[in-house]
Parts: C-alpha cells; structure tokens; sequence
C-alpha cells in the first residue's frame, strides 16, 4: 500500500537504521519533503519485546515509537545531511509525547505510520555538518498520534573510540556490575514475561524508589547487536519500569492500568558495561490524569541520565467513577 507517495511493503536497508536483524527495522520508505522528509513505517502487532503489556485495552508501546524515531533519526542523517556510513551517533537528548493514546490501539492489522520529519537545526565540526535537531509528528493511519524531538550527533568510529578509551582510563573498571537481588514481578513493572523485566532488587523509601537495573546483553529486542556501551534502550526501560514500581508503591497505582505519555531523557555519560547501575525514581503527587516521575540513571555516583516521565491511565474508565478511582485498575 502506498500513501503520499510512500511505500508500506518492505523495509528500509538495515544499514541506514543501524539495525543487525530484518525483523527489528520499523521504517518501510522515504521521500524528501520541506525542511526535511517523510518516513513511513510499519508497527508490529507482535513482539517478544514492544507488546509483552498487561495493559488493556492493547496500546502500541511508546517505547516501540521512541525506536522508529531513533531509526528516522539516523536515516535522516545518512540520507539528508550525508552522514558517513559507518559514523558512530550519539544521542544527547530525546522528548517524546503521545499526543491522542486512542491511535496506539492496536488494531486487526499492523499499523502504519506516516512522519513528518523535519531537520530544525544541524552542528557543524571541520565546516561539515556533525549533529542535528530533529522534530517529528507521527499519525498512525492517519491519525494524529505523537510528537517528538531527538538530538543526536555522529563522528568517525576512530574518533568514538579515541573518546572512548579516554573516558574509561579514567574510571575503574574492574567487572563488578552482578545483580545480587532478584527480578521484580512481572506485574510490579507492567510485563507478562520475565525475560522483559530490567530491575531487582528494588525498595521505596518515602516518595523514592530505587533499584538494580539488570543489563542482559543476550535480550533480542534490547541488544540487536553487540554494543560496547549500555544502549538508551536499555535506559528507557528500566526509567519506565522504576516510575511504574514507585507509583504502585507510593500512590498505589496498579502498573496495567498506567501507560507512559510523555518521556524527556538527557543522556550526560556513557554507561558502561562493568559498573553497577541504580535507577532512582522520585514520584510527584497523584493527580485526576496521571502522575509524573523524575528519574536517573546512576554508576557508582556519576549520574549517567535522567528523564522526567509522565504516567496516565490505559483502561476506559465508566462515565460516572471518581477521577481518584479511575486512576487504580481494579
């Protein structure tokens, strides 16, 4: 099927999304449009990883979303800015808000988004363009669905590696990151399989919560490729999973009635492989339609990344139950 132009019916080249596995590229086309292009791409109803939600009714995963638009992001970049092939990218910064939840309903068929993606600021290094700011709007079957804003910046791999082995002389780095707590629940965190769930050993004191984040570089949907950093992936999700464990805990918030509506991480530190990492979780007050956390990511007191995430609530409330009610699943 075919809309403005574009194709629905295949994939992009693994190459331009950074992706190992066929079946992990979302994007199916591109054409040039305005100050940028239009990308289309596909969401599965199925995946081991995106659709394992206790949540009803059934709701693409923003997270799912925030990985197509990390694939738009790198395309762009390689087809729209001439970003070496073979370049490194590193995102500093990602926003991502749902703007109408009732378009991720997942549907009888796969659905299809088309993205409006638009080039609003680009970083030069040598007189040659480095980074960029990148706005999106998504429409799922044309449907209004999200808005989003990625900043990302690409250099040769020697020079990522320069970077690298001069960020790690600098710590000590003898392997010490073994999780000696045990997963969470699933239900605590949201997630039918235990193989999708990144916390152990969580306790709440007060309004905070915090817990081991549990790095399995064997997950498919987190680690399509070897990586030798913590990917956002991963970063994403054990945000997600400790804000939904702290307002069960604090608010009494059931985590399959809640869905994440907006997230803003800033990534300030590479997060290695070999340290343990803590997320810390900080609920805000219980209002009708949700509740925000504030999070970070943390590797032995070096803050690695932080996000301020904002929960509502999936399940369609009856017409005349309190506002307080509809916030807790039965």
């Amino acid at each position: 099927m075919a809309v403005d132009g574009l194709d629905y019916t295949g994939t992009v080249p693994r190459a331009l999304v950074h992706r190992a596995s066929v079946t992990e590229v979302f994007l199916t086309d591109h054409r040039p449009h305005g100050e940028g292009a239009l990308i289309a791409a596909q969401l599965p109803r199925t995946h081991s990883y995106y659709n394992d939600h206790t949540g009803s009714p059934a709701l693409y995963d923003p997270l799912l979303l925030m990985e197509v638009l990390r694939q738009c992001g790198i395309l762009g970049s390689h087809a729209y800015l001439d970003a070496p092939h073979g370049s490194a990218f590193v995102f500093d910064r990602a926003e991502l808000t749902i703007v109408d939840t009732g378009a991720l309903r997942i549907g009888p068929r796969p659905a299809e988004l088309l993205i409006d993606f638009r080039i609003v600021e680009t970083k030069k290094r040598g007189g040659k363009v480095a980074g960029a700011v990148y706005e999106v709007l998504a429409e799922v079957d044309g449907r209004p669905a999200a808005t989003a804003r990625l900043e990302c910046r690409w250099m040769p791999r020697r020079t990522w590696q320069a970077l690298r082995d001069r960020s790690r002389a600098g710590l000590e780095l003898t392997p010490r990151a073994h999780i000696t707590g045990l997963r969470l629940p699933t239900y605590l965190v949201g997630r039918r399989s235990a193989q999708n769930v990144v916390l152990a050993d969580a306790v709440v004191e007060g309004s905070e919560a915090v817990g081991q984040v549990i790095v399995d570089r064997a997950h498919p949907g987190l680690f399509d490729h070897p990586l030798d950093h913590i990917p956002g992936a991963v970063m994403f999700e054990a945000f997600r999973q400790t804000a939904l464990y702290a307002s069960s805990e604090v608010h009494g918030l059931a985590p399959r009635g809640l869905y994440m509506e907006s997230l803003r991480t800033d990534f300030a530190q590479v997060a290695e492989f070999e340290l343990p990492t803590d997320c810390r979780a900080r609920v805000g007050a219980v209002a009708p339609d949700g509740v925000t956390v504030e999070s970070e990511l943390v590797q032995e007191g070096r803050v690695i990344a932080t996000a301020t995430m904002r929960l509502g609530r999936t399940l369609c409330p009856a017409a005349s139950a309190p506002a307080e009610e509809r916030l807790v699943s039965a």
